[in-house]
């Protein structure tokens, strides 16, 4: 198994995301997935956009490449997040209905806040 990672690492070819199903979340986990003013902007731009629209390399936040990584990581273990590889592109889906059942009104919440005091 190890063997083959590295083989597609060298190959260009990355890890598929591994996904946390929202059944699975704390609330701990989801409140802390979205206390992040970076992370409220990315789910607040996934929620104006369809499904599969967006590849990370879209969004204008104002970090690293490294640390928008590690944002979009943190979506995906609070259950928030989907992704999925396209070509050289990893495209993303808010998961919204799924997320909703789990914490209903949660994220609401958070798309009506506009980031302001």
């Amino acid at each position: 198994m190890a063997e083959q990672t590295q083989q597609r690492a060298a190959a260009g070819h990355r890890a598929p995301p591994v996904h946390t199903d929202p059944d699975d979340v704390s609330l701990e986990t989801a409140l802390l997935a979205l206390a992040d003013p970076v992370r409220q902007s990315l789910v607040r731009e996934l929620a104006q956009a369809g499904d599969w629209e967006r590849p990370c390399g879209s969004f204008d936040v104002p970090v690293t490449k490294a640390t928008l990584s590690r944002h979009f990581t943190v979506l995906r273990e609070a259950g928030l997040l989907e992704q999925r590889d396209a070509g050289p592109k990893r495209l993303n889906r808010l998961r919204r209905a799924e997320f909703d059942a789990r914490f209903p009104g949660l994220l609401d919440l958070v798309l009506r806040h506009d980031g302001t005091a």
